[in-house]
């Protein structure tokens, strides 16, 4: 399927790196107009000492504030594992909708069980505002924005295409750095090795924003590259590597990873919409740590 595109529109894109996970959270602004979007944003965790804290969201709401914008939307490209969303706190502070993959329900599902969630957890997606199938549009400001299918390092993997950049999530790092992993509950090497493409068939001066840069043998962190070197020089799959050769190559790695340190709160949070776990009679609130679950 090819999708509609508008290159010549681009809109002002801020990066916020996040040190402690590695994760670069995003201000797209409507150059046309003061409204923006805020992508994947942080919140912050101590996870020894179980504080909770919100200092990059802060931020963000300062960045919008300080420029005179208008939030529109609160973009997740998925269920992370890594971080935990800042999401509810910036929405609660500056407003804009809330939106994330329709396949929500299929990780609310697996990883309800895998937490042991009770029936008062819905898994219908109703933590969010929106619920994006591929191919969806929706404005910021009056650019118009369009979510794509991209699963594989999850189901509910999204791209979200504004103008001339499109926000790839984890399907793709940068090209020293790969790809993401496809071994979660959900994932699928092949299925990743697809949607890697279906973003390579964008056009090759498209903007591409990574979720994460782990700066590979030292170099700085970096998030911003394009379609055209993606294609040319992605070390997984770049310069024509075929779907048989990703597949075994992504399997072979993926097995030799370690989890994600943040993984067990990240998923109960974010599987939320970022919201905590509901309290206790007492007003406590508690994350579970599943054994031998994950």
């Amino acid at each position: 399927m090819s999708y509609a595109t508008h290159m010549e529109i681009r809109p002002d894109v801020t990066g916020f790196f996040d040190a402690a996970t590695n994760t670069i959270t995003y201000v797209v602004q409507d150059p046309a107009s003061t409204a923006c979007a805020v992508v994947d944003p942080v919140m912050d965790i101590d996870y020894a000492a179980g504080r909770i804290s919100h200092a990059h969201a802060d931020d963000i709401i300062a960045f919008i504030q300080k420029n005179g914008l208008t939030l529109d939307w609160l973009i997740e490209t998925h269920v992370h594992a890594d971080h935990l969303s800042g999401a509810p706190y910036i929405q609660e502070k500056l407003g804009g909708k809330l939106g994330i993959g329709a396949n929500i329900i299929i990780v609310q599902e697996t990883f309800g069980k895998v937490f042991n969630e009770g029936t008062e957890f819905q898994r219908d997606g109703s933590q969010f505002d929106q619920l994006f199938e591929d191919g969806d549009t929706y404005r910021v400001g009056g650019m118009e924005c369009r979510a794509l299918h991209t699963p594989g390092h999850t189901p509910a993997c999204m791209t979200h295409v504004m103008g001339d950049a499109a926000f790839v999530g984890d399907t793709l790092f940068m090209p020293d750095g790969g790809s993401a992993r496809a071994d979660f509950p959900g994932g699928d090497a092949g299925t990743l090795y697809d949607s890697i493409q279906k973003v390579l068939s964008l056009p090759d001066e498209t903007r591409l924003f990574m979720c994460h840069d782990y700066g590979p043998n030292g170099r700085d962190i970096r998030w911003e590259t394009s379609v055209a070197d993606e294609k040319a020089y992605n070390i997984h799959v770049g310069n024509g590597t075929s779907r048989e050769e990703f597949v075994k190559f992504r399997t072979e790695r993926d097995a030799k990873l370690d989890m994600p340190k943040l993984i067990i709160p990240s998923l109960q949070i974010n599987m939320r919409g970022g919201d905590l776990p509901p309290a206790d009679d007492a007003g406590k609130r508690f994350l579970k740590v599943p054994i031998n679950g994950l």
